[in-house]
C-alpha cells in the first residue's frame, strides 16, 4: 500500500514540484495546504501516514502545526521543510514531534523513501 501524503507550504509551484517527486516515488498525494490552520484542519479529516510540512507558514509556523498533528489520535508522520538548514532554528528541529527535516534544496524521493521507512 503506497504511503498517504499531506503537502503543506504556501508557495503553490513547491506543492507542485513535491507532488509530482512524491508521485513518481510511489507516494500518493491526497491533499495539500498553504496554510497551518488549513493543513490542521485537513489533515484531521483526511488521516494521512505522512505530513511534508514547510515550517514558514503565513499563520502558524510548522513547529506549532507539527505539536497540533502529534494529539491527533492517528497522528501522521511529520516531515519538516525549510529553505534554511536544521541548525538556523536552533533545538526546535530535533524537539519538534517529527520524524525528519529535509531542506527543500535536499528534497528527494531517495530522502523521503528513507525517512519514511525509518
Amino acid at each position: 500500500m503506497e504511503p498517504r501524503v499531506v503537502l503543506v507550504d504556501d508557495h503553490a509551484a513547491f506543492r507542485a514540484q513535491a507532488r509530482a517527486l512524491c508521485e513518481a516515488h510511489g507516494l500518493r498525494v491526497v491533499g495539500e495546504a498553504a496554510a497551518g490552520a488549513q493543513a490542521v484542519e485537513l489533515v484531521g479529516r483526511l488521516a494521512p501516514d505522512v505530513v511534508l510540512l514547510d515550517i514558514v507558514l503565513p499563520d502558524i509556523d510548522g513547529f506549532s502545526v507539527a505539536e497540533h498533528l502529534a494529539a491527533l489520535p492517528m497522528a501522521p508522520q511529520v516531515i519538516l521543510l525549510s529553505t534554511r538548514e536544521a541548525s538556523d532554528y536552533g533545538t526546535r528541529v530535533t524537539d519538534a514531534p517529527v520524524r525528519g527535516f529535509i531542506t527543500k534544496g535536499e528534497l528527494s524521493g531517495a530522502t523521503l523513501a528513507r525517512l519514511i521507512a525509518r
